[in-house]
C-alpha cells in the first residue's frame, strides 16, 4: 500500500540506482556479499538526517534502526513480540508495569554498550513527538506514568491510571537511539518539565508546550555519522541508493549472513517492477503488481513469491455530512451495485482478495474474531433490483435512465483517489464504470499525491474517497479507523467525546449513535476489555458496520512479497507472520543464509 508513487523515469532511475554504490551486478562483495532490497516505508532522501525520528530519515528499520522488540503480528494476540534490543520483558496483570531486560551483549557500532540510559533518553525523545505510550496529555489512555532505570541493563515503565491494552506493545515498539549522540537534545530539566506537564493549570500547559516545542528540533537533528545497535550501520547514501555495512558489534553478529545491504531508491511501482524483472532484488516487500507484470517477475531466474496475511483492506468511504450519503439507503444501494470481485480483478489481482462483506475487519481476522458470526452478515451481493428499491426508499428519482437527487437535480458519485496509488485508481475507475452501467453517474477525481489527498480528505472536501481500514492486529486499532477521530470520536484525558462533522478532522461525519449503538464508545471499550469481552464487542461492531455501511469494503490485501533464491536462502515460508517484518529482522532471527 505504501509504494504507489507514479514513476517518471523508471529505466533511467533504474540505471542510476543500480550503479549508485558501485556494487557488482550479482551483489558479490566480500565473504557475505551484498543483500539488495528496497525500503517499504519510504523513498530515499539523501539530504535527510541519519535520524529515526525524522519521517524521511536515512535510517532503515531492522537494519540500523532498532526497536526494543519486533511484533509477531498474531491475529488474536497483539502482545506477542520477538526480541530486539530487549532480550526479554515481564509485565504485570493489566499491564500496569513493564520491566525490560536489555540484550546483555548489545553494543553500539562505535563499541559503546547499550544501556538503560539509552532507552530512557529514547523515551524522552519520543515524548517530544507525542502519541503512543508517550504523551504529555494528562490522563490519556495507555500513557506511561513513570520511567525508572533499575540498573544498567534493566528499565521499568509504569502505566498511568487510565489503562489501555495497547500499553505493552506501544512500549516494546520504542525506537532506541544512543544517549551519547542524541541525549543533548533533551534539556537538563526535561524530566522535571515532564512531571509538571502531567498536572493541570497554566504551569502544566506551559510545560506541555515546552516538551512538544522540542519536537521539530529532534526531527531536524542530523548526527555526523550513523551510530547503530542493529546488524548494520549506514556507510553512505546518495539519491540512488543507501549502502549499509555489517556492524561487528551487533549482539548476534554471527547470525547475519550479508556483509553489506544496499537499499535501492524508487520513484514508483513501475521502477520496483523493473528491479524485480531484472533480478536485482534479493527481496522486496509488498508492491501492487498487475497480473501481466507478475508473470514477467516470476519468469526471472530465482524469483519467488511469498504470500501472507496483511491486516489491511481497501474501502470506499463516505462523508455522511454530504448529501445523499447521509442516507443509509443510498449507501446500501451503492453496495448492491458494486461487483467487488470484478474490482479486485482489475485493481489488485495478485495482492488482494474480494471482500466477503463489509465487516470492518480483514477476512482472515474476521474468521478468527467472528467465527460463525461472519456468515450472519449481509454479503451485499450484486443485486440491481435491491439497489433500485433502496434508492427509491431514499427518495431518489430516475430521469432519462439515470438516478437523480430527490429534488430532481443531477447526482454524480465523485470518487476521490490519490493519483499515485495505482490499484486505487484502477479500482475507482472500475466502480465508476459499474455504477454507470446501472444508472448512477460516477466519476473519478485524482489528487496529485497522497499527502494532499489526506489533507483534503480530513478537511471534508470529498463526498466519497478510498480509505485503508482493518489495520490490525489490535481490535481497537481495527475499529479506530472507522470509529475514531476520522469519524468524530476524540479521547482526551480519559474522556470520550464526539465532535461535529467538519471539525477536528471529522470527515466521515457519521452520527454519534445509530440504532441505539454508539460505535465510538464500543471501540473505546476495546482498550480495556478482557479477551472474552473483546470478542463480543468485535462482533457487535462488525454487525453495526455491516448494517450502517460507513464504508463499503472492496478488497482485503494479501501481503505479496518477493524473494530471489539465487544468492540467499532461508526465507520466511508462505503464510509466515514474519513476512510483515523488514528483512533486517529476518536476519536477526537467523533466517537468511548465504547460498
Amino acid at each position: 500500500m505504501k509504494r504507489r508513487l507514479a514513476a517518471v523515469a523508471a529505466f533511467a532511475a533504474l540505471a542510476t540506482a543500480t550503479a549508485a554504490c558501485g556494487a557488482t551486478e550479482n551483489g558479490a562483495a566480500g565473504p557475505g556479499g551484498i543483500y539488495t532490497t528496497i525500503d517499504g516505508s519510504k523513498q530515499i532522501d539523501a539530504t535527510a538526517p541519519i535520524n529515526p525520528f525524522n519521517p524521511q530519515g536515512s535510517t532503515f528499520a531492522g537494519y540500523d534502526a532498532m526497536s526494543l522488540a519486533w511484533p509477531k503480528n498474531s491475529l488474536l494476540d497483539a502482545d506477542q513480540f520477538y526480541p530486539g534490543i530487549a532480550e526479554s520483558w515481564t509485565v504485570t496483570p493489566g499491564q500496569g508495569e513493564v520491566v525490560i531486560h536489555l540484550q546483555p551483549d548489545a553494543r553500539w557500532s562505535d563499541g559503546k554498550p547499550v544501556t538503560s540510559e539509552d532507552v530512557r533518553v529514547s523515551v524522552g525523545l519520543a515524548y517530544t513527538q507525542g502519541g503512543s505510550a508517550y504523551t504529555v496529555n494528562a490522563g490519556a489512555a495507555g500513557a506511561a506514568a513513570d520511567i525508572t532505570v533499575v540498573d544498567g541493563k534493566t528499565i521499568k515503565v509504569t502505566q498511568g491510571s487510565n489503562r489501555s491494552n495497547a500499553f505493552l506493545r506501544n512500549v516494546l515498539s520504542t525506537i532506541v537511539v544512543p544517549a551519547h549522540v542524541f541525549g543533548h537534545l533533551l534539556p537538563s530539566d526535561f524530566w522535571q518539565t515532564l512531571t509538571a506537564a502531567r498536572g493541570t493549570g497554566p504551569a502544566a500547559e506551559q510545560a506541555k508546550a515546552a516538551i512538544t516545542g522540542l519536537g521539530q528540533r529532534v526531527i531536524a537533528f542530523a548526527p555526523a555519522k550513523d551510530v547503530s545497535a542493529g546488524p548494520f550501520v549506514l556507510e553512505r547514501v546518495n539519491p540512488g541508493a543507501a549502502l549499509l555495512t555489517k556492524n561487528p558489534y551487533f549482539y548476534d553478529a554471527d547470525r547475519i549472513a550479508p556483509s553489506k545491504v544496499k537499499v535501492l531508491n524508487y520513484t514508483g511501482n513501475e521502477q520496483i517492477w523493473n528491479y524485480l524483472v531484472s533480478g536485482k532484488l534479493d527481496s522486496a516487500p509488498f508492491t501492487a503488481v498487475p497480473a501481466a507484470v507478475m508473470h514477467r517477475i516470476e519468469r526471472t531466474p530465482g524469483n519467488e513469491v511469498r504470500k501472507g496475511y496483511s491486516p489491511v483492506a481497501a474501502a470506499l468511504a463516505f462523508n455522511q455530512s454530504h448529501k445523499p450519503y447521509d442516507n443509509l439507503h443510498v449507501r446500501r444501494a451503492l453496495a448492491y451495485l458494486i461487483d467487488r470481485g470484478q474490482v479486485t480483478k482489475v485493481a489488485s489481482p495478485e495482492a488482494g482478495t474480494p471482500a466477503v462483506t463489509t465487516s470492518g475487519i480483514h477476512a482472515s481476522a474476521a474468521k478468527a474474531w467472528l467465527g460463525d458470526g461472519l456468515a450472519t452478515l449481509d454479503p451485499y451481493k450484486v443485486d440491481p433490483a435491491a439497489a433500485d428499491r433502496e434508492l427509491k426508499a431514499a427518495g431518489m428519482v430516475k430521469q432519462g435512465g439515470f438516478w437523480a437527487m430527490p429534488d430532481g437535480s443531477p447526482w454524480t458519485v465523485r470518487i476521490n483517489v490519490p493519483a499515485s496509488f495505482s490499484d486505487w485508481v484502477a479500482a475507482a475507475k472500475s466502480v465508476a464504470s459499474q455504477l454507470g452501467d446501472h444508472g448512477v453517474r460516477a466519476s473519478v477525481v485524482t489528487s496529485a499525491d497522497y499527502i494532499l489527498y489526506l489533507d483534503e480528505l480530513a478537511a471534508g472536501k470529498y463526498d466519497v474517497g478510498f480509505w485503508l481500514m482493518g489495520l490490525g492486529p489490535s481490535p481497537y486499532n481495527i475499529f479506530q479507523r472507522l470509529y475514531g477521530s476520522a469519524n468524530g470520536w476524540q479521547l482526551l484525558a480519559g474522556r470520550l467525546t464526539h465532535v461535529p462533522a467538519g471539525t477536528q478532522g471529522n470527515w466521515m461525519g457519521g452520527p454519534e449513535t445509530a440504532g441505539g449503538v454508539n460505535p465510538g464508545e464500543l471501540t473505546n471499550r476495546l482498550n480495556l476489555a478482557t479477551p472474552e469481552e473483546q470478542k463480543r464487542i468485535v462482533g457487535d461492531l462488525a454487525k453495526f458496520t455491516n448494517e450502517q455501511l460507513p464504508v463499503i469494503q472492496i478488497y482485503d490485501y494479501v501481503n505479496t512479497q518477493f524473494v530471489n533464491t539465487t544468492r540467499y536462502t532461508g526465507w520466511p515460508p508462505p503464510g509466515s507472520e514474519a513476512l510483515r517484518l523488514p528483512a533486517g529482522v529476518w536476519m536477526q532471527l537467523g533466517m537468511i543464509k548465504k547460498k
